[in-house]
């Protein structure tokens, strides 16, 4: 009755944890939900008032994304680029992840995922029956890939077409990647498509953001959406840019589009406008702010002669190496954690590691972003008393989980 092409897969892990941490509080117990990443922030104001005020909107619009709303992310993504984005360029679907289910179907050929990457690559591209190349790669270079780690899998065969996803600042390891320009030069030099996963851009702590387009936007899709920066994870709303270079990518994605969802729901759509159009750098700014420092707590207080972590460097996620040989899997440790602690994980095995590499995903969004937006001053410096008051169970889990790694 069922596709093998579909019998060995299970629902995504980020889902199953959030649904896990439901029921177990359902059923009375506390729960620190440091498994499932999404933003602890409000969507703005003004993004939401312009969704009420169009509730109205009930026409099919144009499977690539509302012209207006297209005008708007290519203007913004243009200046911000330094690179001249049309409208063209823009294709709107319900979630980047939808978008990235499609280019997995139409591409032909093999998917370079780095290891760690996020949950959903590898079943997409086993879903678009093209074959993986996982590239492990070391907490030195921020667990990103060297250009010579690239070039020796395309040397390998380079009669056939390459795809990479690069997502930074990454999930699940919240490390930027600093080596984008010698990356660069190998997708120019071998015709190697790069999918630049920026969906947590706008919260990069430190400077500005670098995108690998900046250094071959020929070769680049970008994909990103309102979900992380936004606080608008449920809205559903991601886009693509590709690149003239890379049309007919982008003319088959709209024709799968017109086949699968047939278009982006009208009233977030014409909400999404204001995202792009109005100037929100204040609640951008303060959510980096936030996170920066609740990450920072985290790292300083879980880093020890037992624990192996990178400073977090963007988004919402650390990942943590227990360095233990008690259990068989990153799994198996992940349980116990959750059963020992309440403390909610994600194993490194989800992210492509062996299963023996005693790492996990933690992410440190579990409290009201809201309350600790509206409780500090625009520059305020945010102390241990402002973090302990604000995010008091992203404080508590965090001291559970260092007992945890202390005892065992």
């Amino acid at each position: 009755m069922l596709k093998n092409l579909v019998k060995n897969l299970k629902p995504s892990s980020t889902l199953l944890i959030n649904e896990t941490s439901r029921r177990l509080e359902a059923q009375g117990k506390k729960i620190y939900k440091f498994g499932f990443g999404q933003s602890p922030f409000k969507v703005p104001e003004n993004i939401v008032k312009e969704l009420k005020d169009n509730a109205h909107q009930n026409k099919y619009l144009p499977m690539q994304g509302l012209s207006e709303l297209r005008n708007a992310i290519a203007k913004y993504t243009s200046e911000k680029k330094n690179y001249d984005y049309k409208s063209d360029n823009v294709i709107i679907g319900p979630g980047s992840k939808e978008l990235m289910f499609l280019l997995h179907v139409i591409f032909d050929g093999e998917i370079i995922l780095p290891a760690p990457s996020w949950v959903s690559y590898a079943p997409q591209a086993i879903l678009g029956r093209n074959k993986i190349q996982i590239l492990q790669t070391i907490r030195e270079n921020n667990w990103f890939p060297t250009a010579s780690e690239i070039e020796e899998i395309i040397l390998k065969d380079q009669k056939k077409n390459y795809l990479l996803f690069l997502n930074s600042p990454n999930n699940p390891s919240g490390q930027i990647c600093d080596n984008l320009e010698e990356i660069a030069s190998i997708a120019k030099k071998y015709n190697l498509i790069i999918l630049s996963d920026e969906i947590y851009s706008e919260l990069c702590f430190e400077g500005v953001y670098q995108s690998i387009s900046n250094f071959c936007p020929e070769k680049t899709i970008i994909s990103t959406g309102l979900s992380k920066w936004c606080g608008a994870g449920g809205w559903r709303l991601g886009y693509f840019l590709v690149p003239d270079s890379l049309i007919e990518i982008k003319n088959m994605i709209n024709v799968l589009a017109s086949e699968t969802f047939s278009a982006v729901s009208a009233p977030i759509q014409y909400a999404a406008i204001k995202a792009y159009e109005n100037d929100h750098s204040n609640y951008i700014n303060k959510s980096r702010k936030i996170l920066s420092v609740v990450g920072n707590y985290v790292y300083e207080n879980l880093k020890s002669n037992k624990v192996l972590i990178n400073k977090p460097q963007g988004g919402f996620y650390l990942m943590p190496e227990f360095l233990n040989k008690r259990f068989n899997s990153s799994s198996e440790m992940c349980d116990s954690i959750l059963n020992d602690t309440g403390v909610a994980l994600l194993p490194g095995s989800d992210f492509g590691f062996d299963k023996k590499q005693m790492i996990a995903r933690l992410s440190f969004t579990d409290f009201n972003g809201q309350k600790f937006m509206d409780g500090i001053k625009d520059n305020e410096k945010i102390d241990y008393d402002k973090i302990n008051e604000f995010a008091p169970k992203v404080v508590e889990g965090v001291d559970k989980l260092k007992k945890w790694s202390e005892s065992i």
